[in-house]
């Protein structure tokens, strides 16, 4: 008898692939946190290839703080319509408009903080009672805490001193009236197993994560692309320069690396060599020691 063995990337895959079944198994109305960021696009290719040859039976959520990258709304809808799914847009803009949030003013503001209010409200609107994401366990420490299936109280808050065991991958979706879970299909991946299988699985991309050149300016150590929503210091100067995004979010908290990885395999070489994580350019959570985790116990991603 043949001995069949998967790669590590394949067995990825599969636990990925059972985590996104069992959520549609165990819950009536789920959804897909969608950023157009690389991990929730490899989350969405996930539950295309889960359900195939049928259609992903979940909508795409996508919260937008109104400071986005271009390139990532233009590459947001060209994915959705030819995944074939249902978009749902989250609008904190309309948040500040109604005053459910108040912007923040200043060099530093950002409405990244923002999308939590946002999140909830759609979340609560749409009756989600589970929303798929495409955070890692590697990505950050706050994120590490995070099981497979993450539950939320009836005020879309988490506890992470209060979580459920999950033992031989035995999910317990259970909830009362008003609460939700967070899934995460992909927290036993790493960056560099999802460009390697982004690379397997000849997935596109926004270009955002390719070498290009574009104006920049560099605050606290960190580039930042120059846009109308940053106002910059005197002490500051945007010039040119080569670089790509590890990660993709608010223009006014994500920064760039120097870079000239224009292909997946560059990416791939880059990643391998580098000693910085992958946010250590998000400057959202650098704001205190346990930025990330206050943020999810609000109820954020």
């Amino acid at each position: 008898m043949k001995a069949y063995n998967l790669t590590h990337l394949r067995e990825l895959e599969a636990e990925a692939i059972y985590v996104i079944r069992e959520v549609a198994a165990q819950f009536e109305n789920p959804a897909i946190l969608f950023s157009g960021g690389k991990d929730s696009i490899t989350v969405a290719h996930l539950a295309k290839k889960a359900f195939y040859p049928g259609k992903v039976p979940f909508p795409l959520v996508h919260i937008d703080t109104g400071h986005n990258f271009p390139e990532t709304i233009e590459f947001r809808d060209k994915f959705v319509a030819e995944l074939g799914a249902e978009l749902i847009v989250g609008s904190v803009q309309k948040s500040i408009d109604e005053g459910k949030v108040v912007e923040e003013k200043g060099y530093n503001a950002s409405r990244n903080g923002l999308q939590t209010v946002t999140l909830l409200e759609t979340i609560e609107n749409n009756k989600f009672d589970a929303c798929l994401g495409g955070a890692r366990r590697d990505e950050e420490k706050a994120r590490a805490k995070e099981r497979f299936f993450s539950h939320r109280d009836e005020f879309g808050q988490w506890d992470p001193k209060n979580q459920r065991p999950e033992i031989w991958n035995i999910f317990n979706g259970k909830k009362q009236f008003g609460e939700n879970f967070r899934v995460f299909p992909i927290s036993n991946w790493t960056e560099m197993d999802v460009w390697q299988y982004i690379l397997q699985e000849n997935i596109e991309l926004p270009p955002l994560y390719f070498a290009h050149e574009r104006d920049v300016f560099v605050r606290d150590n960190v580039i930042m692309a120059t846009c109308d929503f940053i106002q910059m210091k005197d002490t500051e100067a945007a010039e040119k320069k080569v670089v790509r995004f590890r990660t993709i979010g608010d223009m006014t908290c994500t920064g760039a690396v120097e870079s000239s990885a224009s292909t997946l395999e560059d990416i791939i070489e880059e990643v391998a060599a580098a000693r910085s994580t992958e946010r250590g350019t998000r400057s959202d959570d650098k704001r205190s020691e346990a930025a990330m985790e206050d943020r999810k116990k609000q109820g954020y991603f």
